[in-house]
């Protein structure tokens, strides 16, 4: 039974007072981990100069994903999901912490670099499911959209705040970001701690074969989830471009660290503006369509950024592509979980997050390998006109999910 209390769909989100403190340690640990990731990148490429090696960090984040997914969402499904995501925003905490050290003492070298960025993924295995497992605890059915679009906004915001915070402050060293993350995941972890709602332990249960896919099972059998997840993972595997963001910046746009901050700022800028929106008007209708299109304008986006040679220019189209991925973003996560039993919530989550993680780690890894054979540009505009193909495939392949009109289902 969760702590959310009856209420119906315009209900002021800041009644619910445990939402309200994971949506603040989301907020401020997605601005650390922003920071962390601008100057981990930057730093890289400053001690190696090489494409492969930015899209390696994507790599080697997204393989503990993969490889904890089963664990994980049964972990997830078990036990306390805020004490979960309190133990991850204090393991990226003493991970900026060895980078202060590092950094200041002179054995930040590529190594270190790539193997915390192993440990963050095992981070991100866990607390990507938990996050998204403990929303629908905290709110009503009826309120869950809202609740997905506020949080969406808040994680922008801090995507938006994050990397043009890191970049500014990286003038300072690299040091002066890492000891700045290592702030603000310990508030996070504070805010962690600090959220209560009813769980009920569901007792010793075996982790077997059977029980760690059923997951797997859940989403292979219902057309619509299945539709709505393996779309992120395809789109943005291919029309990802954040990886090579540090490139842009400094071989084709010529700015430096105070760029690439903006122009990773920039998607969660539109991102941010658009989540707003669907706060305060939601989707209702034509769901399936919304989404479908929203992928493919995130396509045309990214598309025309590629042959950008404006800084201007490019943020903006960097925008749009976060605007339009944030509808996607909306309505992906809103299905997933109102189709989700909670006693299935954490599986589920952490299969979706894979399909995340692939999407977004993995992408950036597909980034820097086709950079390295086509140029950043020819990368960028294949991964383009892909998330557009994918969207016109999609439909036809889901006729279910590109049917879908209402969000929230009448129950019989």
């Amino acid at each position: 039974m969760s702590t959310a209390i009856a209420a119906g769909a315009d209900a002021p989100l800041w009644q619910f007072g445990a939402f309200v403190r994971v949506w603040f340690a989301r907020l401020v640990g997605t601005a650390g981990n922003q920071m962390l990731m601008v100057a981990v990148g930057w730093q890289l490429y400053d001690l190696t100069g090489s494409a492969w090696d930015l899209g390696l960090v994507g790599l080697l984040q997204f393989a503990p994903a993969l490889l904890l997914v089963l664990v994980a969402g049964h972990v997830v499904d078990r036990f306390h999901r805020a004490r979960i995501l309190a133990l991850c925003f204090g393991t990226q905490a003493a991970v900026a912490l060895v980078l202060v050290l590092a950094s200041t003492q002179g054995w930040a070298g590529r190594g270190l670099l790539l193997g915390l960025s192993v440990v963050l993924g095992v981070v991100r295995a866990f607390q990507m499911p938990a996050q998204q497992a403990i929303t629908p605890l905290l709110v009503p059915a009826a309120v869950l959209p809202r609740a997905l679009a506020f949080s969406s906004a808040g994680t922008q915001g801090a995507i938006i705040a994050g990397p043009a915070l890191g970049g500014f402050v990286y003038v300072a060293g690299a040091a002066a970001v890492y000891a700045s993350c290592t702030a603000l995941f310990g508030l996070a972890t504070a805010l962690a701690l600090a959220v209560r709602y009813h769980h009920a332990p569901r007792g010793p249960q075996a982790m077997t074969l059977d029980s760690l896919l059923a997951g797997v099972r859940f989403v292979a059998g219902r057309p619509v989830v299945l539709g709505a997840i393996s779309l992120d993972l395809f789109a943005v595997l291919l029309g990802g471009a954040t990886a090579l963001l540090p490139m842009f910046a400094k071989d084709i746009l010529q700015v430096g660290p105070w760029g690439l901050g903006l122009l990773r700022g920039a998607p969660a800028a539109g991102a941010l503006s658009m989540s707003l929106l669907l706060s305060r008007w939601p989707v209702r209708r034509r769901a399936g369509r919304l989404l479908l299109g929203a992928v493919a304008v995130y396509g045309a986006a990214t598309f025309g950024f590629a042959l950008s040679t404006s800084l201007a220019l490019s943020i903006g189209l960097l925008a749009v592509s976060g605007a339009a991925d944030m509808v996607s973003v909306v309505i992906r996560q809103t299905l997933v979980q109102l189709e989700t039993p909670d006693e299935m919530r954490g599986r589920v989550s952490a299969v979706n997050s894979v399909f995340i993680g692939a999407s977004n780690q993995l992408g950036e890894f597909e980034s820097g390998a086709t950079a390295a054979l086509l140029g950043p540009v020819g990368s960028v505009v294949l991964g383009g006109l892909g998330s557009i193909a994918i969207a016109v495939l999609w439909y036809r392949l889901f006729p279910a999910l590109a049917r879908r009109d209402a969000l929230v289902e009448a129950r019989p």
